[in-house]
């Protein structure tokens, strides 16, 4: 089955009203929770075509797990849930963020966000990784 073109104007710029998501080899699209508020960036994580169906139709995060191979209701067994205020999709509509209203933390580890760690040093062998302080200015939804 092939994937339909994209809709463009005639200086050829993408126009398409229709959602078309474009899965990879695996059946996934990247995924990013980011609080609706702040703009912070909670996490990433992989949505199949039915867990983008069901946040749809639901108005609260679905993914896939897949190290569990199955759909994953955030917050089904933490109570961490994510309530679904809007979705949206890039140029290529390969990924989505979900703006979120967050309820208690986004990471398995107990934090607010899964990025709570800075690289440092320009030469991956040597890099080291910093720990950054709830609501510092660096916060992952800030640039230094």
């Amino acid at each position: 089955m092939s994937t339909p073109k994209p809709d463009t104007d005639r200086t050829g710029a993408d126009t398409t009203t229709r959602l078309m998501p474009k899965y990879g080899a695996d059946g996934l699209i990247t995924a990013i929770a980011q609080d609706h508020r702040t703009g912070a960036i909670l996490m990433v994580a992989h949505m199949n075509a039915e867990a983008l169906a069901a946040t749809l139709a639901e108005r609260r995060a679905v993914y896939w797990s897949r190290s569990r191979q199955s759909l994953w209701r955030k917050g089904e067994t933490s109570g961490h849930t994510q309530k679904v205020r809007a979705i949206y999709i890039d140029c290529d509509q390969d990924a989505v963020i979900l703006a979120v209203e967050q309820t208690g933390a986004a990471c398995h580890t107990g934090r607010p966000s899964c990025f709570y760690r800075v690289i440092e040093g320009d030469d991956p062998a040597r890099a080291t990784l910093r720990f950054v302080e709830e609501g510092a200015r660096h916060a992952p939804h800030r640039a230094p």
